[in-house]
């Protein structure tokens, strides 16, 4: 196991290494340069190629995404902000904590609904039951996040004045824990309900395909109560499906964090991607880009670890492919 790990942790170089070569030609093909956005359109020419100097963006494609690479391998630097001049480590350290608070929040509840309801759907195949869970998975994965989030925000915000619309404090207020609750919770319902809608489905597929299988007909022939046979026997078979899809949905909501934090003036990862995009920040949109990409790269490999623990089988067929 630990081999495997190590041989996944090998391939993952190369593929940032290609993630970020990639993110840079594309940041300088598309339109608009950070110039624009930092000097006034009145200024002469001279002092805009001065600006362009100090930036290094006179240097040849090539030769910038070197500097950068040197920069990130010797020394841990992403370099600094071409629009607040801050460094970008300390910007991205900044902003992640509040990411992973609302994300980490969003997928635990999310898989704490999803994961009941789609066991008891599929215990209650075509009841009633069965219909309003399916209805309401379609209903969340249907419904738009920026459309729902913008109803929650002038129902709860702007008419009955019950809840904040946006931000994680009030203004000028240092706040605290029941403050930054009561901020997180048009988010979390709007982002619960697309981790839960999604995964009600998957739930129930994995488990229909375990609770028709012999070895359950005969667990219930020797007489165990069905809530052992569903709960320990098809659930833990049923879990490498349902593994899979919660691997999908860290990276998932990672890049859905963009839309909701700009919503909700979320102060995380999203928002900062936007301004930086929006500013042609190319330093800090690199650095956003590899923590992305590696956030995904670690995704995988958690996923495959949690495979060996749900599954023998996969733990000793890491330990054959280790021999």
């Amino acid at each position: 196991m630990f081999g495997y790990i190590l041989r996944r942790l090998l391939i993952a170089v190369p593929v940032l290494f290609g993630v970020t070569i990639i993110n840079f030609i594309i940041m300088r093909m598309a339109p608009g340069n950070p110039i624009d956005m930092l000097v006034s359109p009145k200024l002469p020419d001279a002092a805009r190629e001065a600006k362009a100097i100090e930036l290094g963006l006179n240097d040849p494609v090539y030769m910038q995404y070197w500097n950068w690479l040197k920069n990130l391998v010797m020394h841990g630097d992403l370099g600094y902000s071409m629009y607040t001049s801050e460094p970008v480590v300390s910007m991205i350290l900044e902003r992640m904590g509040p990411t992973l608070i609302l994300m980490g929040t969003a997928l635990v509840l999310g898989l704490l609904i999803a994961i009941p309801l789609g066991i008891l759907s599929a215990t209650k195949q075509y009841s009633k039951l069965d219909y309003i869970f399916v209805t309401g998975s379609f209903l969340g994965i249907s419904i738009p996040n920026f459309f729902l989030g913008l109803i929650l925000v002038y129902v709860f915000a702007v008419q009955l004045n019950w809840l904040p619309s946006g931000g994680m404090k009030e203004v000028g207020a240092d706040g605290g824990f029941g403050t930054l609750l009561m901020h997180m919770i048009l988010p979390i319902i709007v982002l619960v309900a697309n981790v839960a809608g999604r995964n009600i489905r998957y739930v129930r597929s994995s488990m229909l395909e375990i609770l028709g299988q012999d070895y359950l007909r005969t667990a219930r022939a020797k007489g165990l109560k069905e809530v052992f046979v569903v709960n320990r026997h098809a659930l833990r078979n049923a879990l490498i499906p349902i593994v899979t899809i919660i691997g999908l949905e860290i990276p998932i909501l990672f890049g859905g964090a963009v839309v909701i934090e700009q919503i909700f003036s979320w102060p995380g990862i999203g928002q900062l991607t936007l301004s930086s995009i929006m500013n042609r920040d190319y330093s800090t949109l690199m650095g956003l880009n590899l923590v992305a990409a590696f956030v995904v790269i670690a995704a995988n490999i958690l996923t495959d670890i949690v495979y060996a623990f749900v599954d023998p089988r996969i733990r000793k067929s890491y330990v054959g492919g280790a021999k």
